[in-house]
């Protein structure tokens, strides 16, 4: 089972439709519940699955804290549990497979710096960081990798930081146009993921501004990022690996399930080198992300190209 937090955007629906092709083509029935982004609802749906005893399941929390105890239930009854995109660090699973955030952050605080550089001869400047839900430890690792950078090779850089609740598109829109108003000398938007971009490029259109006037960069590697990126209204997005985090997944699968102890260490996922560590929450597979410029955009290997890797799953032994 793939326990779904939420479909409203592109990386959750390809998450499903490459979870639900890769793991059929290797002989597993997959069945995928959404769980409309209600941690209560996605927490009912777990119980529903652990009774049905399934081998695995596929945990993709809408709450860390929250679907925590239906984990340790699941674990309990024999079921393996794997974990998929938001790091979960207060319970165990046989897997957990995630983007490296950290490292993120830092290739986006590259990326600005170059920009920047570009512009102004220099690293100087003023950038507005627009978060996603703080609740999020994926956002919150992407700041601290982006700001530490910044802080050690840009401190000149000035950067405001607001945050678009509930990751909604909407909040990031307004937030553009407030600080429009009062930090009209702002250089660089860095939304922390695409879909937050969409009102940004209407607000620019909408008020007559130029591709690149004000540059734009993003950070999960969807569709939308890429299409910004083709039109001149985005100069980068970062992408989280979408199709290397189930690889990885699916390449330890068959191990998992055979209760095989798994070895740290890296392993190329379909041409990235991921990196198995043992840490207190069980085996944790980081895979890289990548920066996605105009030169580069349209490389089938990012996810936001909906090309998936033909390649078939090695399977780790």
């Amino acid at each position: 089972y793939y326990m779904i937090p939420t479909l409203l955007d592109e990386f959750q629906t390809e998450s499903q439709a490459a979870i639900e092709n890769l793991f059929g083509e290797m002989g597993y029935n997959v069945v995928s519940l959404d769980a409309q982004n209600s941690a209560d609802r996605q927490l009912n749906q777990l119980e529903d699955v652990i009774a049905l005893g399934p081998d695995a399941i596929i945990m993709n929390a809408v709450d860390f804290d929250a679907i925590v105890p239906g984990v340790e239930k699941a674990r309990e009854a024999g079921i393996k549990v794997v974990n998929y995109d938001r790091l979960i660090t207060t319970t165990e699973f046989e897997l957990t497979s995630v983007a490296g955030t950290i490292e993120i952050g830092e290739v986006a605080a590259g990326e600005a710096i170059r920009l920047l550089t570009e512009r102004h001869g220099g690293p100087e400047g003023t950038i507005l960081q627009i978060l996603g839900d703080p609740g999020d430890n994926y956002t919150l690792d992407i700041q601290q990798g982006f700001e530490e950078v910044m802080a050690a090779d840009a401190p000149d850089v000035a950067i405001e930081t607001k945050a678009a609740m509930q990751w909604e598109a909407t909040n990031a829109g307004r937030i553009f146009e407030d600080q429009m108003l009062v930090n009209p000398d702002i250089d660089l938007v860095f939304a922390h993921a695409s879909h937050l971009t969409v009102p940004i490029v209407a607000i620019m259109q909408a008020k007559g501004m130029e591709p690149g006037e004000v540059m734009m960069m993003a950070s999960n590697g969807a569709p939308v990022g890429l299409d910004n990126i083709r039109a001149g209204w985005q100069q980068v997005e970062v992408e989280q690996p979408l199709y290397a985090q189930i690889y990885g997944l699916a390449m330890f699968m068959p191990k998992i399930l055979r209760g095989e102890p798994l070895e740290p260490g890296t392993y190329d996922v379909v041409g990235l080198n991921g990196v198995l560590t043992m840490e207190e929450w069980g085996p944790d597979l980081k895979v890289p992300g990548a920066a996605i410029t105009p030169e580069n955009v349209d490389d089938t290997r990012f996810w936001g190209n909906l090309t998936p890797p033909t390649d078939p799953v090695t399977v780790v032994e």
